[in-house]
């Protein structure tokens, strides 16, 4: 392993764990923390309105569109109750041909105020993540949510809000082309999945949407709290490493 690597797993508080690992030759190899809850088992001001939707855009329509349509219309879609508290809508942002795609729950505190998608405490342990992983924010990665407002106090999403962002969802991943999603949490892999999922059992599978990979690991803001699983977080990367280096 080299030294940058070994720095940034140190820093996520990794390092002691990966030496153990490797000298047993096991393969696996923001100050403010947001409000979002965490889910119960470990497994787990307006923004203003353009022309282009003042309310939810049909899925057909909304399947046919650009970047700047998208984005113009997450902006402006007034679809379910979160819209009425929000400061600003959360696309994306990233990499727009990006192999690695990052879905998450949805933005928090901080991200409704700045309007990118993990900032903050939680956004800074994914970019030791990414950086682990030899990547950066902005260059081969894409970030996204499944809802694309803040639930108020950052609850969990309800299937009715992710059901009201799911086309956006889906134009996202289908403008991006990604090569390999990865689910940040419960809320995002069942986005992704349209079913229930348990963390603990999902880790370690291969899933699929629409012929492209999906793997499901721990949300950032769980890890901050529990940080005794960073370790199965790593190994999940490292599986979707090898994911990524399977698909070229």
């Amino acid at each position: 392993m080299n030294l940058r690597r070994l720095a940034i797993l140190r820093e996520m508080g990794l390092a002691p764990l990966w030496r153990l690992r490797a000298e047993t030759g096991a393969e696996t190899a923001d100050t403010d923390v947001p409000e979002q809850p965490l889910p119960t088992e470990p497994d787990v001001s307006h923004a203003p309105v353009s022309p282009v939707a003042a309310s939810a855009a049909p899925a057909s329509r909304v399947a046919g569109m650009d970047w700047r349509e998208l984005e113009e219309t997450i902006h402006a879609c007034r679809a379910c109750a979160l819209c009425e508290k929000r400061t600003q809508a959360v696309p994306g942002v990233g990499d727009r041909q990006a192999r690695w795609m990052f879905v998450g729950e949805g933005p928090g505190v901080e991200e409704d105020r700045r309007g990118e998608p993990f900032v903050g405490q939680a956004g800074r342990l994914l970019d030791l993540m990414l950086a682990a992983l030899d990547l950066k924010r902005g260059e081969d990665v894409y970030i996204a949510n499944a809802v694309k407002c803040r639930p108020p106090h950052n609850r969990t999403p309800e299937a009715a809000e992710i059901a009201a962002c799911a086309a956006f969802l889906d134009r996202q991943i289908a403008l991006v082309r990604p090569r390999l999603l990865i689910a940040l949490g419960r809320p995002a892999a069942q986005a992704l999945l349209g079913r229930e999922i348990s963390i603990g059992a999902a880790r370690g599978k291969r899933f699929e949407r629409d012929g492209v990979p999906v793997i499901v690991t721990y949300h950032p803001a769980y890890l901050l709290r529990n940080p005794l699983d960073k370790g199965k977080a790593w190994e999940d990367l490292c599986f979707a490493r090898r994911l990524v280096a399977e698909a070229a």
